[in-house]
């Protein structure tokens, strides 16, 4: 069964626009919507654990890090 979407909060010069072109394509404005979503995704490419833990990395440097043995020692310790 193929998931469902619902956008709320779209204003009605959008809609509008959607459904104009829509028309264009002979489509529904659902079908137009998931056109879109689907060009717009296509050429997306999901990165690499490589590229996640280096962002990670990016986005913590200069942070105080608990060393993993530590957190486990003192996780043992409460049990």
């Amino acid at each position: 069964m193929p998931g469902s979407l619902q956008v709320r909060g779209l204003d009605d010069d959008l809609i509008n626009r959607l459904k104009r072109r829509a028309a264009r394509h002979g489509r529904s404005a659902e079908a137009e919507h998931r056109e879109i979503l689907r060009q717009a995704l296509a050429s997306e490419t999901e990165p690499s654990f490589e590229e996640l833990a280096a962002e990670f990395r990016a986005l913590t440097s200069g942070r105080k890090h608990t060393p993993s043995e530590v957190l486990l020692r003192e996780g043992r310790g409460e049990r």
